[in-house]
């Protein structure tokens, strides 16, 4: 199915736009079940871009997460939204996302080969979309920070990964040696999710693997700084200037890496 996000405000950027994005469902199957995630880009651009996959935060894939997609992708980049629970799990609360991303964070092995699968599904799209397949990137927000982590500790070779204020914390930290990417983390220096610790621990974790990596944390930011929609006050709540920062940074990353 195709769709359109039609003058769309791209806020959250290092510059102001308007773009008329095409958002197409992608099914797809892990395991003999069915998938489904969203292909975001500019139609109007007919030359191979970079690809950029997108695990989008708890709720999964949703019209909010298309809306991010957009914001990525402007007139640069085809994204792909993965599908991290299933086509039929598409959380309704915070009741219901909370125990969709447990199942998944309390899987690792599960967790890449989910997000692997959903990589190759974004390298198939240039079958039918001007597409640099060997020129990709990862992003994700909150749980999907932590999940571009995972794909990377996997031993995925791609250009990069950017995690917006995703979790740290990881089982098997010694998997870290099995990275080939550099790595961009934007934290929220007030997360009461993802503490001190665990921003040292993680840290630790990179340093000893010899990973090339960075963490920017913003002073003032809690989770969810760069999702208009969070409201949860001093806990998970919109930063719109350092979301402006955040994106700025992985412009950025993605000019260096791509």
């Amino acid at each position: 199915m195709k769709k359109t996000l039609s003058t769309l405000v791209m806020t959250g950027l290092a510059s102001m736009a308007q773009a008329e994005m095409t958002v197409q469902n992608v099914a797809y199957e892990i395991d003999g079940e069915a998938y489904e995630g969203l292909l975001v880009f500019d139609d109007s651009i007919t030359e191979p871009r970079p690809g950029v996959l997108m695990v989008p935060n708890w709720m999964g894939v949703t019209e909010q997460a298309a809306e991010k997609a957009a914001k990525v992708a402007g007139s640069d980049y085809v994204v792909f939204v993965a599908d991290m629970y299933g086509k039929d799990i598409r959380p309704a609360n915070a009741d219901e996302a909370g125990a969709a991303a447990t199942k998944v964070r309390s899987d690792r092995p599960l967790m890449r080969h989910r997000v692997n699968t959903a990589l190759q599904v974004l390298r198939e799209q240039a079958a039918s979309v001007p597409l640099q397949t060997d020129n990709l990137v990862a992003i994700g927000f909150c749980f999907g920070g932590g999940t571009v982590l995972e794909l990377a500790r996997s031993g995925t070779e791609i250009k990069g990964v950017v995690s917006f204020h995703g979790n740290l914390d990881t089982p098997e930290p010694a998997d870290a040696k099995a990275i080939k990417m550099p790595v961009l983390v934007l934290h929220g220096a007030n997360d009461p999710f993802v503490p001190q610790e665990q921003v040292l621990a993680f840290e630790d974790e990179m340093r000893n693997a010899g990973v090339d990596w960075q963490l920017v944390s913003y002073g003032g930011a809690v989770h969810s700084f760069s999702d208009p929609y969070a409201k949860m006050t001093g806990k998970a709540e919109y930063h719109p200037v350092v979301a402006k920062r955040a994106f700025a940074a992985m412009r950025q990353f993605f000019n260096e890496v791509l």
